[in-house]
């Protein structure tokens, strides 16, 4: 099996993108599964470009995709992504869509064709705050997530797709608000590598409607 997964460059200003680093940080082999990356900009429309191509370089079994999600207190894989694009701040080339479909034409949404809660459980059993979102936003991570379901639906039948938001990194909250969630990177390595070891183990899915079973 061979799995791609993705990370976004840095935005809004910051320094790093946790998700991107976390990334970079995982082992090149999880649980039998050849892993390879591709780094994406946070940029609307060019982000699905690079993903198309990265996808069609590694002919990958899966897609993984994952972001940052500021504020948030866990890794969270998400359940499900909409056709709609509604940025709250410009992306890193200053376009800033609002009210607008990503793919015209495609459905308003598509489930995850990954095994979110069994990825969950995963972490969790490794002692790894985690929990499934059931809304991926607005914005770029939001459109990755529709975009690789998209793929998959349209282009790549075989192939399976999803996307994790993962917190702040510990270093990135040192100047905001006191209180601000946030995880070590390595501790997000470890939760991403208990996922995929989860996709591995769990190739049917367990989403409702997906193929598979939901608990």
């Amino acid at each position: 099996m061979k799995i791609l997964v993705t990370g976004f460059e840095p935005f809004e200003g910051a320094a790093i993108n946790p998700a991107l680093e976390a990334v970079r940080r995982l082992p090149d082999t999880i649980a039998g599964a050849s892993i390879v990356r591709a780094e994406l900009p946070v940029v609307f429309g060019k982000d699905i470009e690079v993903l198309r191509a990265a996808v069609a370089e590694h002919e990958s079994d899966v897609t993984l995709c994952i972001g940052q999600a500021g504020g948030r207190t866990h890794i969270t894989p998400e359940f499900v992504g909409i056709n709609y694009a509604h940025a709250r701040i410009p992306d890193n080339e200053g376009n800033q869509p609002l009210a607008q479909p990503i793919a015209e034409g495609g459905p308003d949404a598509y489930f995850t064709t990954l095994p979110v809660h069994a990825m969950v459980e995963k972490m969790r059993a490794a002692g790894i705050p985690a929990a499934v979102s059931y809304t991926a936003g607005t914005f770029c991570c939001n459109e990755m997530l529709y975009a690789v379901l998209h793929l998959c639906a349209t282009e790549y039948p075989a192939m399976r797709g999803g996307f994790i938001h993962v917190p702040y990194a510990t270093e990135q909250a040192a100047p905001l608000a006191e209180g601000t969630a946030s995880l070590p990177i390595e501790t997000m390595v470890a939760g991403l590598t208990c996922a995929i070891e989860a996709i591995v183990e769990h190739p049917e899915g367990d989403v409702a409607g997906a193929g598979g079973r939901e608990h």
